[in-house]
């Protein structure tokens, strides 16, 4: 699935001091929509809020580019997901039923089937983005 689209839009690397604490991958839907497909924490970095500032930096980098709304998807079983994203201002958006069923081994997380796909937007036209630490991309 991920190497479908893994070589469309950008890849973004989120360090500190040289390290590297995550990884991110957003993709264009359309002229005005970007999509956050992938992102991902160092384990030894998660609960320390550096997920949710690389999202934030990723909401500030989409708004610099001119889109007009960031969505992003999770399974209907990724019960942590579905709050982290709530949690950076992510409204749900819609449910794709059965998006899963394809997937030729079950996932299953907190005793729940990944079935559906849950989809969030973030209207970064009317949103306010929080701006601390934002770091601006050189050009």
């Amino acid at each position: 699935m991920v190497r479908s689209y893994f070589r469309k839009g950008w890849m973004f690397r989120f360090t500190v001091e040289d390290e590297t604490i995550g990884v991110a991958h957003c993709i264009p839907i359309n002229e005005t929509t970007v999509e956050l497909k992938n992102i991902a924490v160092v384990l030894q970095c998660r609960g320390k809020g550096l997920g949710k500032l690389m999202v934030q930096n990723l909401l500030h980098w989409a708004q610099d580019k001119g889109f007009c709304v960031m969505e992003v998807g999770t399974a209907n079983s990724s019960i942590d997901n579905i709050a982290f994203y709530q949690k950076c201002g992510f409204r749900m958006k819609e449910i794709k039923r059965d998006f899963f069923r394809a997937y030729s081994k079950p996932n299953v997380e907190f005793g729940i089937q990944a079935l559906d796909m849950v989809m969030f937007s973030y209207d970064l036209k009317h949103e306010k983005v929080n701006n601390f630490d934002y770091i601006r991309q050189k050009k």
